[in-house]
């Protein structure tokens, strides 16, 4: 047997300022051939379940290129061209089975507005009979495109995702068990119109806990698999919303009734999709007033796993002017000042204008740096390994990386985007989080598995980002309307897609 295995995983906030060119796939660009294989085998990530379940069939394993790319501007054509052509080549030459690491939210620059969608029809038009598997994101924006060129979708049950390595480990033994004439799987889709907010997608609460808990009922009464997708919101295409796949043995009006039951639990609860802040002057006074650290200050709108620059200085400066103190920051993004603090070296002292450095023109706003004299403390090459438990076991990779100390704050900066999935963004450069009073973080909801555990509290924080949870600063143009919250009357059935 012959497997094609391949990953190709991008969030495209198409509000985003920030390019995504083939080099944001990896450290040098998207892994090819032998470098993939050793890159992804033993991460607890959908594609180094699907090489374990290769390697578990004594199965002849070919991948032609594994690549993730934080959440950025649309894709650059020629890097997705890029990877197509890689798949496509390899899947023509015939294998038995094909297993594909996806997202579910690309958008391609003067391509597409479904990047995985078209990739699998390319797929299918040359590998018209080979059985396809497909892991997506919880974040997805499932098409029918998608949906009718695979075989299997399977999507991460949880937010924060830490059921990366279960979702491929499930959407691969499914499509093994079909090859193998044990089940002949049935898959159904449909969506509601409801633009839900990343910051209340947390599958341990709330609505977004009803939908979930709805989908995985639909495993415990039979389905092969039930995936309750909450959307990308700051996607501007017309299929962005809420979704569900379900796949059962056979039984298609089973899964058409077990579809409609969970998007009835999102249509129901619409209004708890919705996030609503508080001023970011009373939320830094809030923090101010918590006695015992650390206390999280949760930059969300700028975080970097929604597309955003992290970069805006916002939220440190209020802190700041509040006289909060002993505050660790990070990462900020700011190529230059880590150049220009890099010449100084260790111990200077250095004045400089930190972050701001990217215009955000789809909400209107400029850049604005934030001047700050401090010490250079570190100089590190940005890499550790993430320990869990959300990819664990890959390789962070932050580009070079400072310690900037102003005395208030220590601000780690780097070359690179770097979401806080791990303590070692702090770890890594000299910086013990726990220690600290305040830990600023440009962060949503992956900051919980590592950082809710050493913390003593925690404070949403309104600043400034294309990241944002307030919709009305959005100007979208291809989304479908209506739509929740963008608009308040209509019937939801007539803007529901159901798709057999």
């Amino acid at each position: 047997m012959k497997i094609l295995i391949a990953q190709m995983e991008h969030e495209t906030n198409t509000f985003s300022p920030v390019p995504t060119p083939w080099e944001s796939f990896g450290p040098n660009g998207a892994y090819l051939g032998d470098d993939a294989y050793r890159a992804m085998k033993g991460t607890r990530t959908p594609i180094g379940a699907f090489i374990d379940l290769a390697e578990k069939e004594q199965a002849e394993i070919v991948i032609p290129v594994a690549g993730f790319a934080y959440p950025s501007g649309p894709v650059d054509g020629a890097a997705y061209d890029r990877f197509c052509d890689l798949i496509c080549a390899e899947a023509a030459k015939g294998c038995d089975a094909i297993f594909l690491d996806l997202h579910g939210a690309m958008v391609v620059r003067d391509r597409t507005m479904d990047g995985e969608g078209t990739l699998l029809e390319k797929v299918r038009a040359v590998a018209p009979d080979t059985p396809i598997a497909v892991s997506l994101d919880l974040h997805a924006n499932v098409t029918g495109e998608m949906v009718s060129n695979c075989d299997v979708i399977v999507g991460y049950k949880t937010y924060p995702h830490i059921d990366m390595y279960e979702t491929g480990a499930l959407a691969g033994s499914i499509l093994l068990r079909a090859m193998k004439g044990e089940i002949k799987p049935v898959m159904v889709w449909g969506n509601v119109p409801v633009l839900a907010q990343t910051l209340k997608m947390n599958t341990s609460e709330g609505a977004m806990k009803d939908y979930a808990d709805a989908a995985r009922q639909a495993e415990q009464d039979g389905a092969l698999a039930a995936s309750a997708f909450g959307g990308f919101p700051m996607a501007d295409i017309p299929q962005a919303g809420m979704s569900t796949v379900i796949i059962t043995d056979g039984d298609r009006a089973g899964a058409e009734a077990a579809r409609d039951r969970i998007l009835s639990v999102a249509w129901s609860q619409k209004e708890d999709f919705i996030w609503h802040d508080e001023p970011l002057e009373q939320a830094i006074a809030a923090a101010k007033e918590m006695k015992e650290g650390p206390i999280l200050l949760l930059d969300h709108p700028d975080n970097c796993a929604t597309g955003a620059t992290q970069d805006t200085m916002h939220v440190l400066k209020e802190a700041l002017r509040q006289g909060l103190n002993d505050i660790a920051v990070g990462p900020i993004r700011d190529p230059e000042a880590v150049d220009q603090l890099i010449r100084a070296g260790i111990g200077a002292t250095v004045t400089l204008p930190v972050g701001g450095k990217m215009d955000m023109p789809a909400i209107n706003r400029k850049g604005e740096p934030l001047e700050l004299t401090g010490v250079v403390r570190a100089i590190t090459d940005g890499e550790y390994t993430i320990t869990g438990p959300q990819f664990t076991g890959v390789r962070a990779m932050m580009g070079r990386t400072v310690v900037f100390d102003t005395g208030a704050a220590q601000i780690v900066i780097t070359e690179r985007l770097q979401e806080p999935w791990d303590l070692g963004v702090f770890t890594s450069v000299g910086i013990d989080p726990t220690k600290k009073k305040y830990l600023l973080l440009k962060s949503r909801m992956y900051f919980r598995p590592v950082f809710i555990p050493i913390a003593k509290g925690m404070v949403y924080c309104d600043g400034v980002g294309v990241g944002s949870s307030d919709w009305r600063m959005f100007n979208y143009e291809h989304l479908r309307r209506p739509i929740y919250p963008l608009d308040q009357q209509f019937d939801m059935a007539t803007n529901a897609a159901r798709t057999s």
